[in-house]
């Protein structure tokens, strides 16, 4: 017994480790996903999203950046940062910024897009102001489906046995399996 409880900490610690949530962001009819951080401003956000999708006017600042205001603002945990293009961060607690060129100020960093080139951040961004849609992304994963007759053994990532329905937002052990539930 303990040694599998040994086995379900250490399988939750690495699936906590690779663990990355990834949002969608669109302009107009152009799309590209971005993986967050881990912090408690990105939490805050998911929290958001789970609510339904946000759309953000954004206006370009600087010829580096578009920025635009959240609809709440963000636990903040400054740092002094250098960007790059595709960086997401949040500026002054209720400012989401997406670079497309680089800058050096104090930010929490949000996330950032997935595989894209400054060229190609650039494109997607456009000229002049936008409004940008940010939605979770989803996954088979995200929901949890029992076939009829199966019992469902789900653990959290402390390796505590859960009980209680429906389950909090949060990834979860269920029959062996990593699920993220929403």
């Amino acid at each position: 017994m303990l040694r599998q409880l040994l086995t379900l900490i250490m399988t939750a610690i690495s699936i906590m480790a690779s663990s990355q949530t990834k949002i969608i962001l669109t302009n107009g009819d152009r799309t590209m996903t971005a993986t967050l951080a881990d912090n408690g401003a990105t939490r805050r956000l998911l929290e958001l999203l789970s609510k339904g999708p946000v759309t953000i006017s954004m206006s370009d600042y600087g010829g580096f950046e578009k920025v635009g205001a959240l609809p709440e603002a963000l636990p903040a945990s400054d740092t002094r940062i250098t960007t790059s293009a595709g960086d997401i961060m949040l500026y002054q607690g209720n400012q989401m910024v997406i670079f497309y060129g680089t800058n050096s100020w104090s930010y929490t960093r949000l996330g950032k897009i997935d595989n894209a080139t400054a060229a190609e951040v650039r494109q997607f961004l456009g000229n002049g102001d936008i409004r940008l849609t940010i939605r979770p992304e989803t996954s088979a994963a995200n929901s949890i489906t029992q076939e009829s007759g199966e019992e469902q053994t789900i653990y959290d990532l402390t390796g505590k046995r859960v009980d209680s329905r429906p389950l909090k937002p949060g990834i979860y052990l269920i029959n062996g399996k990593k699920t993220r539930v929403q």
